[in-house]
């Protein structure tokens, strides 16, 4: 794997900012945007993904890199489900229930599979690292 030297090359990263984008335009939208408890909470928990990949990768260490992914891989969990609800109460049709949804599998499956590397790597990170 390339050496990644900002958060913002991080796939996930750019994945996690599209949902953010999808949530926010989505919850504009009709009764979904007067549902202000679901509203806000389903945006706070999407920025939460891109927030804590962000916060993971600068902290400098591999370790600490993959709690903050997996921090970040349950704020995604928690998108999908106030997805559910969001649909339940009709606040989405069934084509963009599936997208979002399936965009945030999408995500979990790229923090899992960056975990799972990050595990298994000999570097601890650039916080570790003698300068010379």
């Amino acid at each position: 794997m390339a050496k990644i030297e900002q958060f913002e090359n991080i796939e996930a990263w750019k994945e996690a900012r599209q949902l953010v984008r999808a949530v926010y335009s989505t919850s504009n939208a009709g009764a979904f945007s007067k549902d202000f408890g679901l509203r806000d909470q389903i945006r706070r928990a999407a920025v939460s993904v891109l927030s804590n990949i962000a916060e993971g990768f600068e902290r400098g260490g591999d370790a600490e890199f993959a709690q903050f992914l997996s921090l970040a891989k349950g704020s995604c969990g928690e998108v999908r489900a106030q997805l559910y609800v969001a649909f339940d109460q009709g606040y989405l049709n069934e084509p963009d229930f599936a997208r979002l949804k399936d965009q945030t599998l999408r995500i979990s499956k790229m923090l899992s599979a960056f975990m799972t590397y990050l595990r298994n790597s000999a570097m601890r990170g650039n916080k570790f690292k003698r300068s010379e």
